[in-house]
C-alpha cells in the first residue's frame, strides 16, 4: 500500500467555494457497499435510507474563531492559528511571521500579549497568553476556513453545524453541515435515534500524507468524548438490530476509539472497561490518534455520511477502509463527471 494509491485528479472547478442554501439542498451520492450500486439524491432525502431503530451519531464540536493577528515589538505582523488548548493560557498554534523563536513576544491586536515558549514541528509553536484569549474571540478571532476556499464567508455560522455546542475545533466536522433542525426533527419522528459525541478537530486531519508509505504517517491526536449514556444507547441499538450511522469521519474515529477500548489504544480513560471479548462499547474520553487504513476491521460503525475528501489525505484512506479503495476512487470519478461539489462546502456521500 502506497500513499499514491489514494491520489486522484480533481478539477479546481469542482471545489465548492460557498455552502449550499438551504443546507439540506446539497446533493447526496448514495453508495451501496455490497452491490456497488450508486444513487444520486438530494441530502434532505437521507431519511429514505435510515430505518426505525437506527442511531445517527453526530459530532457536536464547535469551531472557535481560531485565526488571530498580533504585532511584534518591532511592528511586524504575526498570524496565529490556534490548534489545541493545553491549559488556561497555553495553546499549540501554527504561526506565520519571521523570527518567531522562543522568547519572542507579540501583542494581539486589541488583546493580550503572547509569548513563544516552545518550538514544535515546522511552523507549530507552543504559545502562552498573558491572560485567557477566549473572552477576546468575538473581537479578535476569525473563522479558520480551509486554504482552498477563496470566497468570503458572510455568515460565520455557515461553517458551524446547527447542533454545534462544545467549543474547541480548528475546523468544522463538515459532513454535519448538511443537516437542518427540521431534517433532524423529521428523522426523530420517523424513529431514528440521535446521539451526540465530541471530537475537537485539528488541522492535521485534513493535511495530505507526505510519506510514501501511509503506515509511516504519524496522525496527530485529537481530544474526543463518548459519554456512558451514549455508549449504552449504541449497545442497545446494536442489540435490537439497528445500525450505527456515523456522521463524518470525526464521529467514526470517536466511535471506533471507544470500540477498540483503552487497552488497545493505550490512551484515553474510561468509566468502565469491559473484557476484550465483550462486543459492547463503554464510555471513552481523552486523546485519540486512531489512524484508519484499509485492512482495519470496523467494530461499531455500520454506515456513514461523509463529504468528498482531499487526495492522499487520512480521510480518503478512512473511507477507503470502509468501502474499498478501488470502489471509492471509481465513485469519486463518477462524482466528478456528475458535477458533485467537493471538500468542506461540497456535497455528501452516504455509504451503506
Amino acid at each position: 500500500m502506497q500513499t499514491s494509491d489514494f491520489d486522484y485528479n480533481l478539477p479546481e472547478s469542482s471545489i465548492a467555494q460557498i455552502p449550499a442554501e438551504p443546507r439540506d439542498s446539497s446533493r447526496l451520492l448514495v453508495l451501496h457497499r455490497e452491490t456497488g450500486e450508486i444513487e444520486h439524491r438530494i441530502f434532505r432525502d437521507a431519511g429514505d435510507y435510515l430505518r426505525v431503530g437506527d442511531l445517527l451519531v453526530l459530532n457536536q464540536t464547535r469551531v472557535i474563531p481560531a485565526r488571530i493577528y498580533a504585532r511584534k515589538e518591532t511592528g511586524g505582523r504575526v498570524e496565529l492559528l490556534l490548534l489545541r488548548r493545553r491549559d488556561e493560557l497555553t495553546w499549540e498554534a501554527l504561526v506565520g511571521g519571521r523570527g518567531l523563536r522562543v522568547g519572542k513576544i507579540a501583542r494581539v491586536e486589541d488583546g493580550p500579549e503572547v509569548e513563544i515558549i516552545e518550538e514544535l514541528e515546522g511552523s507549530e509553536r507552543l504559545i502562552k497568553f498573558s491572560e485567557p484569549i477566549e473572552p477576546y474571540f468575538s473581537k479578535v478571532g476569525n473563522m479558520p476556513l480551509p486554504p482552498y476556499i477563496h470566497e468570503k464567508l458572510n455568515d460565520p455560522e455557515r461553517y458551524q453545524t446547527v447542533y454545534a455546542r462544545e467549543p474547541g475545533s480548528a475546523a468544522a466536522p463538515t459532513a454535519g453541515l448538511h443537516f437542518t433542525p427540521r431534517l433532524l426533527e423529521e428523522l426523530q419522528i420517523k424513529g431514528v435515534k440521535i446521539a451526540y459525541v465530541t471530537l475537537h478537530v485539528g488541522l492535521d486531519t485534513f493535511a495530505p500524507v507526505t510519506e510514501d508509505d501511509p503506515q509511516e504517517h504519524r496522525i496527530h491526536s485529537e481530544w474526543c468524548q463518548l459519554p456512558q449514556e451514549i455508549a449504552d444507547l449504541i449497545n442497545q441499538t446494536r442489540q435490537n438490530g439497528g445500525r450505527v450511522v456515523a456522521v463524518g469521519t470525526t464521529s467514526v474515529r470517536t466511535l471506533e476509539s471507544a470500540g477498540m477500548g483503552n487497552r488497545e489504544l493505550g490512551i484515553g480513560s474510561s468509566e468502565s472497561l469491559l473484557p476484550s471479548n465483550d462486543s459492547r462499547i463503554s464510555a471513552f474520553v481523552g486523546p485519540t490518534s486512531l489512524f484508519i487504513l484499509p485492512g482495519y476491521q470496523f467494530r461499531v460503525v455500520d454506515a456513514m455520511i461523509t463529504n468528498f475528501h482531499l487526495p492522499r489525505s487520512t480521510l480518503i484512506m478512512l473511507v477507503s477502509a470502509f468501502a474499498g479503495r478501488e470502489r471509492i476512487l471509481s465513485t469519486y470519478e463518477i462524482a466528478i463527471k456528475e458535477g458533485y461539489r467537493f471538500y468542506s462546502f461540497g456535497d455528501a456521500m452516504l455509504i451503506l
